[in-house]
């Protein structure tokens, strides 16, 4: 039996129609980054606190760029190095489908082979192919494991000259990049690089809004919210609630997690009472799509509900081009599970079940595990432990299954 890879962490996701093209930021990254065919840089670092657009800034500068991306969404499931791994290779084999065959072919053995063992075959191949060919990995903040540093750290060291590497974390990443940077090999945008201008923030309000504020408004917002744009989001879409612009700016103080908080409530309390009990009850869910939200939430408008949201501007983006599978921002999830456990308690877990079993039924066995075991279901979690196992101890996949049985 062969575990299903959950594809959209393949997919470069689409921006959003608030989106602010940042031709600085654009420069920054695209100046000097590739001669004749080869990469003049090893690595981009793209690095700062959650809701400062790392995504949006990196799918931007992308599609700004005549060359084939490879695109790794990361989340905390990926602590598993043979799990990161075969994501990894199979990253590559979206965009050159030809390469990687032996590396993946070497992770079905119960022992893990080293970084050089697995890595150079595939970056030979990547060399031989002669195409140009960028590596993006998100979120890479959510890895902890040591054993996975060390093959990015192979990776970054010894990519051929044909490959360049792209990571945007919320923390550095233990690479020496002391040594990339001695050596110009790197180049790194961070929180104060990121910050949102007057003129940008002039731009994105206006998107939002449908309509421009007086430049002292806006200056003022630039002034609170530190250009940061998750807080500016949350802003707009709370003055749309408040008849006096100037007054509500005025009155607005705090730090990010204040601001955060505040405004998420004053977004959340505007929404009609059937989108809030959707969007705390699939806040279980790192993906959504309308068919598995409909299973947890036992609503039919499921679709109808995420089309609302989506055009609504409320956090919501796609991971396809088909616009099947979305998930919500990071922060606005990390809110909404706050309010899950608040509201809901212990019947959270059934919420859990639906999710399991809905997983189950679609191949996705992984998912299934981690539902079971968060509602605390033992025995369902050991029966699809066992499903899964055959597969799971053929490619080495150890410290998942170790994470499940503690």
């Amino acid at each position: 039996m062969s575990l299903a890879l959950i594809k959209t962490k393949f997919y470069i996701p689409s921006l959003r129609s608030t989106h602010v093209v940042r031709p600085r930021l654009r420069e920054i990254l695209k100046h000097d980054l590739i001669q004749d065919g080869k990469f003049n840089r090893k690595l981009t670092l793209i690095c700062a606190p959650a809701g400062y657009g790392k995504t949006s800034l990196t799918i931007d500068w992308l599609s700004s760029l005549d060359l084939p991306a490879a695109w790794l969404s990361l989340d905390s499931n990926d602590n598993d190095p043979v799990r990161f791994l075969t994501y990894l290779i199979n990253a590559f084999r979206q965009v050159l489908p030809e390469i990687g065959g032996p590396s993946l072919a070497m992770l079905q053995s119960p022992q893990l082979p080293d970084p050089e063992s697995l890595l150079v075959p595939m970056m030979n191949e990547i060399e031989v192919s002669g195409h140009p060919l960028i590596l993006v990995i998100d979120d890479y903040h959510l890895i902890e494991s040591s054993a996975i540093h060390q093959y990015l750290n192979f990776l970054v060291d010894y990519q051929p000259v044909q490959l360049h590497t792209v990571i945007a974390s919320r923390e550095d990443p233990p690479l020496p990049l002391h040594r990339l940077r001695g050596r110009g090999q790197l180049v790194e945008l961070r929180q104060e690089n990121l910050r949102f201008t007057i003129e940008e923030t002039n731009q994105f309000l206006k998107r939002i809004l449908g309509k421009e504020l007086t430049a002292e408004n806006i200056k003022a917002i630039e002034h609170r919210t530190e250009g940061w744009v998750t807080g500016m989001q949350l802003l707009a879409l709370s003055l749309q609630n408040h008849p006096d612009a100037t007054d509500f700016i005025r009155s607005f103080t705090g730090s990010d997690r204040f601001i955060l908080d505040y405004l998420f409530e004053e977004v959340f309390h505007h929404q009609e009472e059937e989108v809030q009990d959707f969007l705390v009850k699939t806040a279980i869910l790192e993906n959504l799509c309308a068919d598995l939200c409909e299973a947890v939430t036992g609503r039919a408008d499921s679709r109808e509900i995420i089309h609302s949201l989506d055009q609504s501007n409320l956090f919501v983006h796609h991971l396809d081009h088909t616009q099947t599978w979305f998930r919500y921002h990071r922060l606005f999830l990390d809110l909404l599970k706050h309010r899950l456990r608040t509201e809901y308690g212990e019947n959270q877990y059934e919420l859990h079940q639906k999710a399991s079993h809905w997983y189950e039924d679609n191949g996705y066995l992984e998912e299934a595990v981690a539902h079971a075991l968060a509602r605390s279901d033992w025995e369902r979690g050991l029966a699809l432990i066992y499903e899964a196992s055959d597969q799971m101890l053929k490619t080495g996949a150890v410290r998942t299954m170790l994470r499940w049985f503690s």
